[in-house]
């Protein structure tokens, strides 16, 4: 039964140092195509897809995904999880004592409503919630 609290996986974003350089491993890998190129401004990011995967690289090497590279390399950066009601989502986490990074969405690739959890109340891993804008 599906409940309002119900979500599933939007994707998974890995940091790369090069959209460009990284995009042909993960087309074999995955069986997609790489998306076109998207800047995010808002979060110092290029995004690209290739189906659930989105591969993300820092706009300069202070922001945060910049460092996230310095510290761990190419790696996962975070599970996102797709919602119809993020600001529902964001209440009932917060009433529940979770650690919230944004309390508010904010407009992230596509277009789409996104937030923050903080990695230490999701076991050390960077999750975001993701309202798809139709």
């Amino acid at each position: 039964m599906y409940s309002k609290s119900a979500k599933s996986i939007d994707h998974v974003a890995i940091a790369v140092h090069s959209i460009e350089d990284s995009a042909s491993e993960f087309e074999k890998l995955s069986g997609h195509t790489c998306s076109s190129v998207e800047t995010v401004e808002s979060q110092g990011v290029r995004v690209a897809f290739l189906g659930s995967i989105e591969l993300i690289e820092p706009l300069s090497p202070d922001s945060a995904v910049g460092r996230f590279l310095e510290r761990k390399g190419q790696s996962l950066h975070h599970i996102a999880y797709q919602t119809d009601d993020i600001y529902f989502e964001l209440s009932k986490l917060a009433a529940e004592s979770i650690e919230l990074i944004d309390h508010e969405p904010r407009t992230g690739a596509n277009g789409h409503l996104v937030a923050f959890i903080h990695p230490r109340s999701t076991g050390g891993i960077l999750t975001e919630l993701v309202q798809h804008s139709e």
